[in-house]
């Protein structure tokens, strides 16, 4: 079937915000079950004022456009002129009202802020509960409570997916954003931390829990609740035929297998909490990216571009030329070249009568320099010359440290490295150099896992160093002793070895 959208013809109108005033106050009336409003009463609700000329002709082709049809208004005639005169109530047609729908839809997506929600995982699981409880109550199914109890599911399931996928979007330009400003990126950080941590411990509960529900539900069981519920949305249809029965029977169907495979994967592809919950740890090793080049920006180069743009303010908020001219002359050591190669006798002089920096060389008295300033453009320097510095101490000092820290490097790297696979308990006792690189390589690998049941390979920030990951799916749980404590967690098959390019240079 083939359908006319040319109820949304006055968006493009000139006069669009005129329509659409008229067709808010349409919308406000059909919710309130008036059906039919005159021009007048148009006019009485609209905030803006406007003439009842100009309503008239914006409800007369707002019904040639389709939003609104015409009735002809019989009542209150009190003469016959007024009889024969054209007198019309308006009301939205089904197309008008979709396309009020629709444009509400709309603007509320562009409002709606993206959230991880943490609630809305409790509430799924809660509600999961209740359809487990329905079917166990056998041939006693309750279908109101199961169709109000999956609509809230849908609901819930719907809400959470698509405020999980607004913020996904919107992270990285967020972090991005806040990296001009250090002092917000701060502040942030630390709020966007948490956030992400305890909805990444949430979701990991929750979509255990969760998949242990819809498992328990698979089968004919399923199958039953979605028919009851498909049956008891056609209730108050007319004359439902069979193919809008299997319509909606196949609409439920489409959104349990959506829910399905967002907490339960499949041969093809992991779960979407499972590429949700690594989006989301990736944005940490983002941020954390983020404020490490501020901070380098800061401490080791600095932002000509941002220089420039605080300089351009500045010079913005001079009163005057004259302070123009002076902040250019300080920020870009533009002064008088007389005061460059000036002598004490000079100096003795300018101090007992002060030439103003504004004099013109024409007017000011003249300046003694040295004549070999003249003939080879030096000037001769008095006294002795400053003696070389020696660093030689200083330089074996930073050699002697620089070879002890990579001798401790090279031990760590040997400490770690394996002949192959082993459990993750088996690589204790280390010492805390050894330590904090295998946490770097954990770090690595960890940010790289999508599935955690599959194997992940990652290396350090340097290349030197390769792990890789393999769950031992036997729910085994290993520590490793160190002297700062027992790290402990789910066991791993663990192998670390050099890189190519590691091995090739040894």
């Amino acid at each position: 079937m083939q359908t006319d959208y040319g109820t949304f013809a006055h968006l493009a109108a000139d006069k669009r915000h005129l329509y659409r005033e008229v067709l808010g106050v349409f919308a406000t009336a059909k919710a309130r079950f008036v059906l039919h409003l005159r021009p007048s009463d148009v006019v009485a609700a609209m905030p803006s004022r406007v003439e009842v000329e100009e309503v008239e002709a914006a409800l007369r082709q707002l019904v040639n456009w389709g939003n609104l049809s015409a009735d002809p208004d019989t009542t209150e005639v009190a003469t016959v002129e007024e009889f024969y005169r054209a007198r019309f109530l308006y009301r939205l047609t089904p197309e008008g009202e979709a396309t009020e729908r629709a444009l509400d839809v709309f603007e509320q997506g562009l409002r709606r802020s993206g959230e991880l929600q943490t609630a809305a995982l409790g509430d799924i699981r809660d509600l999961l509960h209740e359809l487990r409880d329905h079917l166990a109550a056998g041939d006693d199914l309750d279908v109101g409570k199961v169709h109000l109890t999956l609509r809230s599911l849908w609901d819930r399931f719907d809400e959470l997916t698509d405020r999980a996928q607004t913020f996904v979007a919107s992270l990285q330009r967020t972090v991005d954003l806040h990296a001009v400003d250090v002092d917000a990126l701060l502040a942030y950080k630390d709020g966007l931390l948490d956030y992400l941590e305890r909805f990444i411990g949430e979701l990991v509960v929750a979509q255990a829990h969760i998949a242990a529900l819809l498992r328990d539900l698979e089968g004919p069981g399923t199958e039953r609740l979605l028919d009851a519920a498909a049956d008891r949305e056609l209730a108050d249809a007319l004359e439902p035929s069979d193919d809008d029965r299997a319509a909606a029977r196949e609409s439920w169907q489409a959104r349990w297998a959506g829910l399905v495979g967002w907490f339960l994967p499949d041969a093809e592809r992991p779960a979407q909490a499972e590429l949700l919950r690594a989006r989301a740890r990736a944005a940490i090793p983002a941020l954390l990216h983020a404020i490490a080049e501020v901070n380098e920006r800061r401490m080791t180069r600095s932002d000509r571009a941002g220089d420039l743009r605080t300089l351009a303010r500045w010079f913005a908020a001079c009163d005057s030329d004259a302070d123009a001219h002076r902040l250019w002359r300080a920020a870009f050591a533009l002064a008088p070249a007389r005061h460059l190669t000036i002598d004490q006798a000079t100096l003795a002089e300018r101090d007992q009568q002060p030439v103003p920096a504004a004099t013109s060389w024409l007017e000011a008295p003249p300046v003694r320099i040295s004549p070999r300033l003249r003939r080879t453009g030096r000037a001769t320097r008095r006294g002795r010359v400053n003696g070389v510095i020696d660093r030689t101490r200083e330089k074996q000092l930073l050699a002697r440290m620089a070879a002890e820290e990579a001798a401790q490097v090279a031990a760590a790297r040997r400490q770690l490295c394996t002949d192959g696979p082993v459990r993750l308990g088996e690589l204790g006792p280390l010492d805390p150099v050894a330590f904090d690189l295998f946490l770097d390589l954990l770090g690595a690998a960890m940010a790289e896992a999508v599935d955690r049941q599959a194997a992940v390979v990652a290396a350090t920030a340097d290349g030197a160093l390769e792990i890789e990951l393999t769950p031992t799916a036997d729910g085994a749980w290993a520590q490793v002793p160190t002297e700062a404590g027992v790290l402990s967690g789910p066991d791993q098959w663990v192998h670390i070895r050099e890189t190519t390019s590691v091995r090739a240079a040894s």
